[in-house]
């Protein structure tokens, strides 16, 4: 077997005779190079266009996630720094189109292109208030 310099890159078996069963032993983060395992992450999908997930929702609240491509998360990282949520009027500036009640509620480090947003149950999506017959906190 040949010997990498890389430990990462060193082999599978080794890692294991030394530290025991490791992250490395996962088989779906794998993939074989020669008589390696290297592990690989995958890069994240960026549409061609903004995508919008089906909406789900819990007891209080429904939700939805947007997919935004790669220039108009550039764009938005500018504008934030993925350190804040974003105001209305700033999330339909970068062209997302949805209807009237929605908030960004959180940041997903990991994948900051995937902006998460909720309202709750019963908005209104014309005045985007919520009735009196629907959910609320």
């Amino acid at each position: 077997v040949r010997w990498c310099p890389a430990f990462w890159l060193k082999p599978f078996w080794l890692k294991r005779r030394l530290f025991g069963t490791s992250i490395c032993d996962q088989p779906s983060a794998l993939v074989p190079r020669g008589n390696y395992r290297v592990r690989v992450r995958e890069m994240p999908h960026y549409p061609d266009e903004i995508e919008y997930s089906d909406k789900y929702a819990d007891s209080t609240y429904e939700y939805r996630h947007v997919t935004l491509p790669k220039p108009i998360a550039k764009e938005m990282i500018k504008l934030t720094s993925s350190r804040r949520l974003l105001e209305d009027q700033e999330w339909r500036g970068l062209g997302i189109q949805q209807s009237r009640g929605w908030q960004h509620y959180e940041i997903h480090k990991p994948e900051p292109h995937i902006l998460l947003f909720r309202r709750l149950l019963g908005t209104d999506p014309v005045t985007g208030q919520v009735t009196a017959a629907g959910g609320g906190a």
